[in-house]
């Protein structure tokens, strides 16, 4: 049985062997998105089919809308879920048009990742040309031309981006923005400041991506931003964050708890409006242990 994995308008063959998915490089399959772990998957194809199974990463991996837990067989048509990437599992050969075909062996694919927004957007038969992500070079002189960078990425992208998520074109809005969030969160990993604006700029987007696209994996990368930083979500942002807890797959509900348990212990310095957020959250814990 031959095997392929659609992703972004691209059939890759697979053939017999092991394959890692993840943001390393050295994966068969290198994706640019900041809710992927370097080594984060592991599909291995065999005389007895196709399994995937989870190598401990960070936010998971997603099987036709269920978390796994252990290794499992895939089907044909089945959808999987790694960071904020959907790809579907074909088996054999369609007759529609194959817009790009790359076999996926002894060879590692180029990163893929999300355009600038200067590009037109793509069609059902269109492979994106992708330039690289904006965001600070090695090298850089100092910390505040890279936060420039990340503050001018989001007002080109930002404008372009709700429009595509007014028109309900998700898929596009995301391919839009996820290079400007990878950026942020690897500068909040690093332990860099960033603006508080920034944050809740990068923060509402991500937001409202788990809300239209319905991955869980954008509600994560919204509650790690606000540990990281330490303070409470703004109030646009929790807003979000209720429309998305109410149609999102699955997400890390450990996070939100220890995020929510983290402020609580802050709670007697907190002004009246930081109380009031706080009490929100309280209520978006408590929806989200409903379900």
């Amino acid at each position: 049985m031959h095997y392929r994995l659609r992703y972004l308008h691209h059939d890759l063959a697979l053939t017999d062997g092991q394959f890692a998915v993840g943001r390393n490089a050295s994966c068969q399959l290198s994706l640019d998105d900041p809710l992927v772990s370097r080594r984060h998957a592991l599909l291995t194809v065999g005389d007895g089919g196709i399994t995937i199974e989870d190598l401990q990463s960070r936010n998971g991996v997603i099987v036709n809308g269920q978390r796994i837990t252990a290794r499992v067989a895939l089907n044909g048509g089945d959808r999987i879920v790694i960071g904020a990437q959907e790809l579907t599992l074909l088996e054999g050969r369609d007759t529609v048009r194959e817009t790009q075909t790359a076999a996926i062996g002894n060879r590692t694919l180029p990163r893929i990742q999300a355009g600038d927004g200067s590009h037109p957007p793509a069609d059902d038969n269109t492979v994106v040309s992708v330039p690289a992500p904006v965001g600070p070079s090695r090298g850089e002189p100092d910390a505040e031309s890279s936060v420039a960078r990340r503050a001018d990425a989001f007002s080109l992208l930002g404008k372009v981006a709700e429009k595509a998520l007014a028109l309900g074109r998700t898929e596009e809005a995301e391919r839009l923005l996820t290079a400007a969030l990878a950026d942020v969160m690897e500068g909040s990993r690093a332990g860099k400041h960033l603006p508080p604006a920034l944050v809740d700029t990068a923060a509402r987007f991500a937001s409202k991506l788990a809300s239209s696209t319905t991955k869980g994996a954008w509600v994560d990368y919204t509650i790690e931003l606000y540990v990281a930083q330490n303070r409470v979500c703004p109030g646009p942002v929790i807003d979000e964050l209720y429309a998305a807890l109410r149609k999102v797959s699955a997400f890390d509900i450990v996070r939100l708890r220890a995020y929510v348990a983290r402020l609580r212990e802050r709670l007697a310095t907190f002004g009246p409006t930081e109380r009031f957020l706080f009490q929100r959250l309280e209520g978006l814990e408590r929806l989200a242990g409903l379900r």
